[in-house]
């Protein structure tokens, strides 16, 4: 990955906050909910928080925000905290869950219905959204926002007990319903939820709302720098509410004894992707639909699928790197993703060859059951990487594209009378086409000339083209995933709402093709460049008979960096 020079506003900002002493060790945290994978989208905070963290020498949390126990599951917190480690990240700071602090949050909810900073709502959620009022009329009180305190410490800790049903009641901060922030009408800081917790069990049947407990679990564990994407800027007047009534504005030492303020939230754009969607109710969507086989499908932008297909971390790492941070939302080609793939694969993955539409090719001036041994280098730049011996024989097969019967100008691949190398062997010549009765190819007749192999004395001889190949007795079969990106281009006239709409037919196919003997070796999660065709990784789909390759990226870049 090629070095750049990093600034951003954000760092600035704590630069700012370290030369005033406001805090003395930078401290982050990220904080995703166990309700799904992560996708690339996540990426951006992950890199952010983490890397704050390491340019500063200062510690990273990873904090569960588990406040949701309808859709959490510890198979989604095993899954991103693989995928993190995968990334190259360690959370310093340690592990945290937001259930580990539901008794201290609980007790300061409390505090705060004594203070009278919070109330006991038995409005209906439909009443609750009425009476929130809109974006231009205000909102107005609830009949229950005046009830004595006594009385709503009774009801919330009934509904700690379980004795109300779900939505008959909820506590609800005391700000202001004519606030223009829609987020500071006495927002819900706990609702009712009879839901078996994957920690907790079922010892708590009221949660947290995210709106309250984030902020608490960033104080608790003395984050300095609580940094979250663009659409919770609205949510920061919430967020300084809850913090600063829960006594942690004033100036005190944190849990590892350093001097603090609180956490300070600031905001960045989120990363939108062309081509993609990152939102997980449409990523479950596709599942249960049965549009993608999973999580995992290699055409998701979940990290787990794109480690199945073949994305490095190196790469993600640099495609985020180069999104940057910014304060206004914009989209990203999807191609600068690709590019990064590349531009990682291009210096680390061995060469080798195969074809995935075969057309077979018959050389008459060959003999029957003789083979030659190729020797063909590893990487052209690395000579470390070492070399390999490929068998040529009379049949051999290449690529469909390779060849036309009336091909346009410049046209430098296989054509009748036309000659061609063949990599690191000989030059060959078509001398015949032979079809089928419907009237496709069968195969070519080729002549070769005996005195052209590559490292040979008449391999002086030039010709313009050079094609890959594989020899059809030693070929071992192959199934090739060709993957596009999983949605076509949205265009001005689509529904927003609808973005199945938009899903992409070929963003999956098939081919059944074949590579060279020495494919046999290779691992799960292996990687190659299959010569003029593409970035190919080994899924975990294959079998001893058959080996399946995801297609990482295709070889041609669609996308061009910008002129320094």
């Amino acid at each position: 990955m090629e070095e750049r020079e990093k600034s951003n506003f954000i760092w600035d900002e704590i630069d700012k906050d370290l030369a005033e002493g406001k805090y003395e060790k930078v401290h982050t945290r990220f904080p995703p909910e166990p309700n799904g994978y992560l996708h690339i989208g996540h990426c951006k905070a992950l890199v952010t928080d983490f890397g704050t963290a390491e340019k500063y020498d200062g510690l990273c949390n990873l904090r569960f925000d588990d406040t949701n126990p309808e859709k959490e599951d510890t198979e989604y917190v095993d899954g991103i905290k693989e995928d993190i480690r995968w990334l190259g990240f360690d959370w310093n700071g340690g592990e945290y869950y937001a259930s580990d602090y539901y008794q201290q949050m609980y007790e300061i909810a409390e505090d705060f219905i004594k203070r009278g900073l919070a109330y006991v709502d038995e409005l209906s959620p439909e009443e609750i959204r009425e009476y929130r009022g809109t974006l231009t009329a205000p909102g107005k009180n609830s009949p229950w926002r005046d009830r004595p305190w006594e009385e709503s410490l009774d009801l919330f800790r009934r509904m700690k007990n379980g004795e109300f049903e779900e939505g008959s009641h909820v506590l609800r901060a005391k700000i202001d319903m004519a606030s223009p922030n829609m987020n500071m009408r006495d927002p819900i800081m706990y609702r009712i939820l009879f839901e078996h917790h994957h920690r907790t069990g079922d010892k708590w049947c009221i949660y947290p709302m995210y709106d309250y407990a984030h902020p608490l679990g960033d104080a608790i564990e003395g984050i300095t720098h609580s940094l979250c994407s663009l659409e919770f800027e609205d949510h920061r007047p919430l967020y300084d509410w809850v913090v600063e009534n829960a006594g942690f504005r004033e100036p005190h030492r944190d849990k590892l004894g350093y001097m603090s303020i609180g956490p300070r939230q600031i905001e960045f754009a989120r990363l939108n992707i062309t081509r993609t969607v990152l939102s997980k109710r449409y990523l479950r969507q596709l599942i249960e639909e049965n549009k993608v086989i999973g999580w995992d499908d290699p055409r998701m932008p979940t990290l787990k699928a794109m480690r199945r297909r073949g994305f490095t971390a190196a790469a993600i790492r640099d495609f985020i790197d180069r999104v940057g941070l910014a304060k206004a939302d914009s989209e990203v080609d999807y191609a600068l993703l690709e590019y990064c793939v590349r531009n990682d694969l291009g210096a680390s993955a061995p060469r080798m060859m195969a074809v995935i539409n075969p057309l077979l090719i018959e050389l008459s001036n060959w003999e029957e059951g003789k083979f030659d041994e190729i020797t063909i280098e590893n990487h052209p730049d690395h000579p470390e990487f070492g070399e390999r011996k490929i068998p040529f024989g009379k049949y051999l097969y290449i690529e469909q594209e390779d060849f036309m019967e009336n091909p346009p100008r410049k046209f430098f691949r296989l054509r009748p009378d036309g000659e061609v190398r063949l990599k690191g062997a000989y030059i060959i010549k078509c001398d015949e086409v032979v079809k089928n009765a419907d009237g496709s190819i069968e195969k070519l007749i080729c002549s070769v000339d005996l005195s052209s192999r590559s490292g040979s004395e008449g391999a002086s001889r030039k010709v313009k083209g050079t094609l890959h190949w594989v020899s059809k007795e030693h070929a071992l079969p192959i199934e090739a995933r060709i993957f596009e990106p999983l949605f076509n281009e949205e265009s001005e006239d689509d529904d927003k709402k609808d973005f199945m709409a938009r899903l992409n037919p070929n963003s999956l196919q098939v081919k059944e093709g074949f590579a060279e003997p020495a494919i046999k070796d290779a691992q799960v999660g292996d990687t190659f460049q299959f010569l003029r065709v593409g970035y190919f990784c080994k899924d975990k789909d294959s079998t001893a008979e058959k080996p399946v390759f995801n297609r990482v990226v295709p070889l041609k870049d669609s996308f061009k960096l910008p002129k320094a």
